[in-house]
């Protein structure tokens, strides 16, 4: 334990001195840049000890807090959302340091590199944390650097905006989590994690601590209907801060459902169909929400839901497994959902820092502006593409793997026999299918609009490649999504000890992963062979390049192409019940019409229709209030009297 605390010393430590050299942008971001890199290679080393089945360091400590405990330790749990923190963190920090060192003379520097290197540190505290006052402490200072780090260009009013949201909603869900462990600590007076699952509770506190949980940890995981800061302050944050917040933040959420899973005892079933309905709901509306999406960060946002969705169904899956006795469909699921966490942190990551240097490159994130970047940015945007394929699942990268196995689980949950898990199984089949059939559609739809085609405005026109140091972690995650899916078998193997809740052996999963990753070797030799046969073929013919066919147009311009949403205009009409599309509309008129113009904008549904309503009224009630704040001390001591008054006929 104590090297995993040096490192994340060397991550706060080096984000202070920041601080200080702030004068000095690029000596700040080198040693706040610096020591993420080196602090995440310390405690990486005991992370991945710990992940494959090692030594699991401990240290526990009293605390003078009441109920609070100095209680740490590393089981293969908190390792792997551990590892994906300190794996994808420096890389983005390391995409991210040039965007801010341009920014030098605008903007003071010291505070985003504090508050980078101090959210990774959170994080890594928040899932060795084994006390609840701890845990709600780490909580506490993840959210504030993420909120800091959301609203670092405060100077514009949707950022602001985005920024509020996002307090309001972790806050909310903070409270849920207060409630969660006085509900659990009740009985044994202590919040140490060890006493509350061995703490004696009836089925009803035990399923009200569920409900805790999910709505707690699902409002930082982005579940339907907690997501509404989501959409907001994804696209608010700088774009490497973006893949930090959805590809490790949001597995917090993840992490603290997983982990009370395995202090609540043995699961009821409800909860395995409670856990399925939110993922059906997360997946379903995450993903058609998207396709409707032109800012290219909120199209990720929306889709990062629909992801949390697929971990949520297979969450649900292995519950399930878990409750009815089938250890088979519990160990698909749970290794389907834990499988999806590491993938889904790396396409993920990968997706928001391309889009990050494409939106750096052609000064904006419309996807309507842009076209034509594959050949201006082509090793940009031939790593997107492999994030579009991977976040897709489709074969041979690692979306495909962990889909399949919650795939199998629940085609093996349809045939356990009873007519309930029949139905439950087929529904999450279809579910999945519809969400990868949606989500192959979304990214065709943004792969074609922003890489292919002709550039729509000049800034696009001129667009070129980040330099070397900002492309390199782009890289890295390309290749990471494409190792973990040919070595997804080995993958499964090395996390087996995080699915230690499961008991059951893993040859039920690791064996059609190991037929999936033959298939896509022989795939990828396949395209090799007739990539060669190709270039033998023209190796001795002169190719040249020409127009295409203009349909009669003497000079084609690139308003003529498909744009992103023409493109999927008919499967958002489709579900425009659902996603409540705003129109607006010119017509031509007369003969030589001067003007002509059709706009669109689908905002979130829920939060224009659910949460504004609802909050603008509290906010009307509360300004009724205002009366009781008149100014006089004598009305206040009135109410200081009251109160008293209230609390003493309450104690009698």
């Amino acid at each position: 334990m104590e090297q995993v605390l040096l490192g994340l010393a060397a991550l706060v430590l080096s984000g202070l001195a920041a601080l200080v050299l702030q004068r000095a942008a690029k000596l700040a971001a080198l040693v706040a840049t610096g020591g993420a890199v080196l602090g995440s290679a310390i405690a990486l080393v005991p992370v991945l000890r710990a992940l494959t089945g090692g030594e699991a360091p401990s240290l526990h400590a009293a605390w003078s807090v009441p109920y609070g405990s100095l209680s740490l330790e590393l089981d293969a749990l908190s390792a792997l959302f551990a590892g994906i923190v300190l794996v994808l963190s420096p890389l983005a920090w390391i995409q991210g340091v040039g965007r801010l060192v341009a920014l030098e003379g605008k903007r003071s520097l010291g505070p985003p590199l504090f508050f980078q290197n101090l959210l990774a540190a959170s994080m890594v505290l928040v899932v060795i944390a084994r006390n609840g006052v701890l845990f709600l402490l780490a909580w506490e200072v993840m959210f504030t650097a993420s909120f800091f780090l959301v609203t670092f260009h405060d100077d514009d009013e949707s950022v602001r905006d985005a920024g509020w949201t996002y307090l309001v909603a972790t806050h909310l869900g903070t409270a849920f989590l207060f409630g969660l462990f006085v509900l659990l600590g009740a009985g044994s007076q202590s919040f140490d994690f060890d006493r509350l699952a061995a703490a004696p509770h009836t089925p009803v506190a035990t399923g009200l601590a569920f409900v805790f949980a999910l709505v707690g940890f699902g409002t930082k995981a982005g579940f339907v209907p907690l997501h509404s800061w989501l959409p907001g302050a994804y696209p608010a944050a700088p774009h490497h801060v973006t893949a930090v917040l959805s590809g490790a933040m949001s597995k917090m959420g993840i992490y603290g459902i997983a982990r009370f899973l395995t202090l609540l005892g043995p699961p009821p079933a409800w909860w395995g169909w409670v856990l399925v309905g939110v993922g059906l709901t997360s997946g379903l509306f995450g993903i058609i929400s998207a396709l409707a999406q032109k800012d290219l960060k909120r199209f990720l946002g929306f889709s990062s839901i629909e992801n949390v969705g697929v971990v949520a169904l297979g969450l649900g899956v292995g519950v399930i497994g878990q409750a009815t006795g089938h250890p088979v469909v519990a160990v698909m699921g749970h290794g389907g959902a834990l499988l999806h966490v590491i993938n889904h942190a790396m396409m993920k990551g990968l997706l928001f820092l391309s889009a990050g240097s494409i939106a750096d490159a052609t000064g904006t994130r419309e996807m309507e502006k842009q076209g034509g970047l594959l050949k201006r940015m082509p090793r940009t945007g031939s790593a997107f593409l492999v994030g579009a394929v991977a976040i897709s699942a489709l074969p041979p990268l690692n979306g495909f793997a962990s889909e399949l196995l919650i795939y199998l689980g629940a085609a093996r949950e349809a045939t356990l026999g009873s007519t309930s898990t029949a139905v439950h199984g087929l529904a999450v089949i279809g579910a999945l299918a519809l969400m990868g059939g949606l989500a192959a559609a979304a990214f065709t739809r943004v792969s074609g609009a922003i890489l292919l085609g002709e550039p729509r405005t000049d800034a696009v026109g001129r667009a070129s490649e980040p330099s070397l140091l900002a492309g390199a972690p782009i890289f890295v995650l390309a290749a990471a999504c494409l190792a973990l899916g040919l070595g997804a078998q080995v993958v499964l193997e090395a996390i087996a000890p995080a699915l230690s809740l499961v008991r059951a052996s893993l040859g039920f999963a690791t064996g059609p992963l190991a037929y999936v990753v033959v298939a896509s070797c022989a795939l990828l030799l396949l395209v090799a062979l007739l990539a060669t046969l190709r270039l033998a073929l023209l190796s001795g013919r002169r190719v040249e390049a020409a127009g295409t066919w203009d349909c009669g147009y003497v000079r084609p311009t690139a308003r003529i192409q498909y744009t992103a949403s023409s493109f999927a205009q008919p499967l958002v009409e489709l579900f425009s019940g659902a996603l409540r599309t705003r129109r607006s509309t010119v017509l031509p008129a007369g003969i030589f019409p001067k003007e002509a113009s059709h706009a669109t904008e689908t905002p979130d549904a829920l939060t224009e229709e659910v949460y504004r309503p609802v909050f603008t009224a509290i906010r009307s009630a509360l300004v009724r209030l205002h009366g009781l704040q008149g100014g006089r001390l004598q009305v206040y001591v009135l109410y200081i009297a009251l109160t008293l008054l209230f609390l003493l006929i309450f104690q009698l």
